[in-house]
């Protein structure tokens, strides 16, 4: 490798020149020569600023990740045979999510043998749907995975 495709720092194409010259244009500039494309015959340099190149890019990086919106969910997790006091507690702390903003994934765990009794946790998950039904949505039903059955509910 003793010869590099040459871009100036005003982004015109040099050339095919050798490194030794390539190197010193960009020490006479007062910048940097940076390969860009290290994969290509000859490999790609540019003459330019790399500290002021990068920095570039990563306030690129950051205002871009700024205007994203981050969905935030919270998680409740019910089993099949809970005590109706119990049910309704969490039932008042999952609205109080919803409110807040956050999308709830409400779970039914299943533990041993309650995996006989499918029907158990999916009376607990209708009852949590009917007490939800004012202020939240089913969004999507993931159904059975493993031991665990889930439903994902957001805001109306």
């Amino acid at each position: 490798m003793d010869e590099v495709r040459l871009i100036d720092e005003d982004g015109n194409q040099v050339g095919i020149t050798a490194i030794d010259k390539a190197l010193e244009k960009a020490e006479n500039a007062g910048l940097d020569l940076v390969e860009v494309s290290p994969n290509s015959k000859p490999p790609v340099c540019r003459i330019m600023n790399h500290g002021k190149a990068k920095y570039e890019a990563q306030k690129k990086a950051h205002d871009s990740k700024k205007k994203q919106h981050v969905i935030k969910f919270k998680e409740i997790r019910f089993r099949p045979r809970i005590e109706e006091h119990d049910l309704n507690t969490k039932v008042q702390r999952a609205k109080k999510f919803i409110q807040q903003g956050f999308k709830l994934k409400v779970t039914i765990m299943y533990r041993g043998r309650e995996m006989v009794r499918q029907d158990l946790g999916l009376a607990v998950l209708e009852r949590v749907k009917e007490m939800m039904d004012d202020v939240a949505i089913v969004e999507k039903e993931n159904g059975l995975e493993g031991r665990r059955l889930s439903i994902i509910m957001s805001a109306k």
